[in-house]
């Protein structure tokens, strides 16, 4: 079957090269290194797709998608770079907050890259309780390969994640204990039955959707919130989490990290991109600001860690 077509010009400014360096995680893909290649099962569950995305000159990015549902995994692709939204009042948060503003000069363009789905942000949390995100890449990359559909494009092939009917088929992972099998099942319940969709999840005032998602066994407040924001990509939310009240401190030159209520009165001029801010925050103050890269593992895997599609 020949591979569907797309194109699309960002909305705002949208660095491409620095989806693929700053967030990792992505497949390699050897006939081309410069695209960004996706592999996921779609949402809706009706199949696998590969996406492979190239800039070209003008900025414009083309999209050559190998799926049964084409245009619905160009659209998941879209979610996965934070390109379906108008990014364009992005740059009035750095002129309203200067200190912003000097990260966005830093970092251009910088959107979250999201996970593939709601349901693989809360796979990879599961996995990734009390071990590295390093290795829970190495874990999710073998159980695709070992146990996802493989999408071959040429010479290539690519492995999608299991979808949730085929992590139900799983009895057991390699390196996942069975406690954490369990849970993956229970994730897997929960995306067959809809509590996992993106545009549910969207959908819904942010403390509803969290309370589903702590519903759902082996998710707690910190993955739920990690789902929600990396999985399906709130844009205007503000985590509760470690890491913002240092960063938040180093930005500002504070003493001491500012309470939950003080980083919500720092962020009001960041609304409606509090997240997108957030994330932009994030990535200097762990790249550029010496935050923190080495803790304990639940620390690597806080709701806004660098962490890719695939991570």
């Amino acid at each position: 079957m020949d591979p569907a077509r797309f194109d699309v010009e960002p909305r705002g400014e949208f660095n491409f090269a620095a989806a693929k360096e700053y967030f990792g995680g992505w497949p390699e893909f050897a006939p081309d290194p410069g695209a960004i290649a996706m592999c996921f099962p779609v949402e809706g569950w009706t199949g696998p797709a590969a996406v492979l995305v190239r800039q070209r000159p003008d900025g414009v990015l083309a999209g050559e998608v190998h799926a049964s549902e084409p245009r619905r995994a160009w659209s998941q692709a879209l979610a996965v770079l934070s390109l379906d939204f108008d990014g364009t009042g992005f740059s009035d948060v750095g002129r309203r907050d200067p200190a912003i503003g000097r990260l966005q000069s830093l970092y251009p363009g910088v959107r979250p890259v999201l996970f593939h789905s709601p349901y693989e942000a809360a796979c990879s949390f599961v996995i990734g309780q009390r071990i590295s995100i390093a290795q829970t890449r190495a874990i999710r990359a073998r159980v695709a390969r070992e146990s996802g559909a493989p999408v071959r494009i040429g010479d290539a092939t690519l492995h999608a994640f299991p979808a949730p009917n085929e992590m139900l088929n799983l009895d057991r992972v390699q390196g996942v204990s069975a406690e954490k099998v369990d849970r993956l099942h229970g994730v897997a319940r929960a995306a067959l039955d809809g509590s996992l969709d993106r545009e549910h999840l969207r959908a819904m005032p942010v403390e509803d959707a969290l309370r589903e998602l702590e519903r759902i066994r082996g998710v707690g407040p910190f993955s739920a919130q990690g789902i929600v924001m990396r999985g399906a990509g709130a844009l205007d939310e503000v985590t509760d989490d470690p890491v913002t009240p240092q960063a938040v401190r180093a930005l500002l030159g504070l003493r001491e990290p500012p309470t939950r209520e003080a980083v919500l009165k720092v962020a009001e001029p960041w609304r409606p991109f509090r997240m997108w801010t957030l994330v932009l925050l994030h990535l200097w103050f762990r790249r550029d600001a010496g935050g923190p890269r080495r803790r304990p593992a639940h620390f690597h895997h806080g709701p806004l860690a660098n962490s890719g599609p695939a991570s």
